[in-house]
């Protein structure tokens, strides 16, 4: 698996000219709306890209892949703030990975306490929902007078 340092994906300093896409392109090939594209550029995510001759925004390869590793980040849970320290931290290849298994120690700790809060909360309305089987009239339903105690 070639895995390349996310300092490849996109950064500011360095742009792969290979492949010019428009916005839109951009956003097909990641799934992402072209708003939200803007959105990432607008925080500082995306480096603002180069523009063509009609002033239209010009994406390259870096510009993509910078991309799918911050969708890609949002879709695991990461916070904007998590994503642009991972970011900040992938620019230096000497960096040691302490810092990034950090980031992801904590957030798999937030995970893991949001997955037992959400197990919680469905062993109580399992129980709540053991209480009434909908046969009866709302004046009489057990879970509406538990959920109102």
């Amino acid at each position: 698996m070639n895995v390349q340092p996310i300092a490849a994906i996109g950064s500011s300093v360095k742009r792969t000219r290979t492949v010019s896409m428009g916005i839109g392109e951009l956003a097909a090939a990641t799934e992402t709306k072209v708003v939200t594209v803007r959105y990432y550029e607008k925080i500082g995510l995306l480096a603002p890209p180069p523009r063509s001759p009609a002033n239209y925004r010009s994406y390259s390869e870096d510009d993509l892949r910078r991309l799918r590793f911050i969708r890609r980040c949002r879709n695991l849970g990461f916070t904007l703030d998590q994503i642009r320290e991972l970011l900040r931290l992938s620019s230096n290849s000497q960096h040691k990975c302490s810092e990034v298994d950090r980031i992801t120690a904590e957030h798999l700790s937030k995970i893991e306490a949001k997955i037992s809060d959400l197990q919680q909360l469905a062993a109580q309305l399992r129980h709540i929902g053991a209480r009434c089987r909908g046969r009866g009239r709302i004046g009489n339903c057990r879970i509406i007078e538990v959920l109102s105690s």
